[in-house]
Parts: C-alpha cells; structure tokens; sequence
C-alpha cells in the first residue's frame, strides 16, 4: 500500500515528516504540499528545508497546485471560490462566507496527485486502478480530533493519524521540534487567512512589511465579495471585527493568546535550567532543613 504524507508544512506535518525521514515513524513514499500560491514566505522557506531532509531520506516531496487563490479570487474570469470572509449584513447582523478555498486549493490537487501516484491516467488522472489504495498520513494532533472523520470519503484512500496514534498534542509537536532545531515552524495558513488570530496579524504587521500591505489590500478589494456574480449586499472583511484590516483591534491579546503565552514550568526546567541555580540554600530537590 501506497504511503503519503499530506505536508501543509506547520507544526504538525512537519514532525510527521521528520519523523519518517528520521526512521520514528515508517518511511512514506512520497509527501505532497498543496501550494494556494499566497502562502507566507516563510512557509516557502521552510519547505525548501524540508525538502533537502526529505530528499536525503529517499522521499520525494511533490508540489503542487490549483492555481493562485489570491489572483484567482480578484479576477472576474476566474471561477470564484469562496473564502470564509467575515460579513456584516446591511441590518448590522453578522455573517460568514462559505469556505471552498480548502477544498479547491488544499485538498483537490493533493488528491489529484494522489491518483496520479496511484496509477490513473492523463490528463485529468481521475480513475485509478481497480485495487490500487493509498494510505493518507494527515497530522492531526490529539488537541484537533474533532477534525477526525470516520470515513475515508473514497475507495482508494485509507486515512492514518500517527500523532493520535502516538499520543502527541500540539504541544508536544512544539516540543519535539524545538529539540531538533526545528523550533521555528511557524502554523501554516494563507497570508490573507480570515482564520489568523490576532498574534499572527501582529506578527504579520510588524515583521512582514510587504506581506502585511498585501493582506490590508486584499481587505481592501474584497469588500464586496469577490469578484464574479452578483455583489455582496453587505460587506466583507478579514479580520473577525468587521471593520478594515488596517483599522481592525489586532493589538488586543486575546484569551487563547495569553493561554499559550504561559510558560510551562517543565519545559522552562528543560531549556533554562533551575532559575535559582545550585545554591546549597535554594536547592530544590532532597529533604527540607530548617
């Protein structure tokens, strides 16, 4: 059977590629990235990265494409796939769009190349041969398994989790990246995602100038909806406060944010040591004397 890793390049993919390129988990005989053509470049740096230990394991990463999500999006001509905007009805109600940028730019050219690897023919590598059957790794931690499915969707398709299957959170995929040199992996999401929380548009903003222009003129563009059939009778935004992106309250530290701000004592010990060092009378460990 098949093996293939699906590689957003985040947190969690990442470990699972590294993982199998370091012999942890079975080797897979190929990863796939899914490029929406508007990912930070960040993430491009990072695959490049991946790809050199990927290569030297033997295992081919391919890379591929639905087209540029960004461009597709402003361009009238284009089929338009809806990105989950955030909307603000003309009677001062919310809404959302609906989320198809996933399923167009994500997860069908990973399944195209899948039959393609699988055996099915060009140039459309639709149908694959009878008994031919990928086993699909996706890295769900076990923070995310609500997002598990119970079934595979298609008959050539066998879905594994191994970060369920070892145990590992989110958390924990942070940890083990970090002893590796690999603490840097930033979540992978589209420069213009509406899901960024306020952290990533912060970081967005004051680190990545150009990137952060590009998203407040996406903003900007989007207004209406997008760019083919009737326009949108409200308006839409990126950001969740529905008001433009270079206005939005991106420096308010949300609940979540400070969450994940708070140290944990076990992994401070790891990297920092005891703080009060080995002072016999501030040592932590044996008995109590007065």
């Amino acid at each position: 059977m098949l093996k293939l890793l699906s590689l957003g390049a985040g947190v969690q993919s990442t470990v699972l590629a590294l993982m199998t390129a370091d012999g942890t988990l079975p080797r897979v005989d190929a990863a796939i990235f899914a490029d929406t053509g508007w990912e930070p470049a960040t993430v491009y740096r990072h695959l490049d990265r991946l790809a050199v230990v990927l290569d030297a394991a033997g295992i081919p990463l391919h890379r591929v494409s639905n087209g540029n999500l960004r461009a597709d999006s402003l361009d009238p001509a284009h089929r338009y796939a809806s990105i989950p905007y955030f909307v603000r009805n003309p009677d001062g109600s919310d809404g959302m769009g609906r989320r198809q940028c996933t399923a167009e730019y994500k997860l069908a050219p990973i399944g195209r190349k899948a039959r393609e690897l699988l055996g099915a023919q060009p140039p459309h590598f639709r149908r694959v041969p009878k008994g031919a059957v990928a086993e699909q790794w996706i890295g769900f931690s076990t923070d995310e398994i609500s997002r598990v499915s119970d079934r595979d969707g298609v008959s050539y398709i066998r879905r594994r989790y191994p970060l369920l299957e070892l145990g590992m959170s989110r958390k924990d995929c942070q940890r083990w990246l970090t002893a590796r040199g690999w603490g840097n992996t930033a979540k992978s999401a589209c420069v213009g995602c509406p899901f960024h929380g306020n952290a990533q548009w912060r970081d967005l903003r004051d680190n990545h100038p150009s990137e952060w222009a590009d998203a407040v003129a996406f903003d900007e563009a989007i207004r209406k909806g997008g760019a083919r059939g009737l326009p949108l009778n409200g308006e839409a935004f990126l950001h969740r406060s529905r008001v433009p992106l270079s206005a939005a309250p991106i420096d308010r530290v949300t609940r979540r944010e400070w969450a994940d701000r708070s140290p944990d004592i076990f992994d401070a010990l790891a990297e920092l040591g005891d703080p009060d060092g080995c002072s016999p009378y501030g040592c932590r460990s044996g008995t109590a004397v007065a």
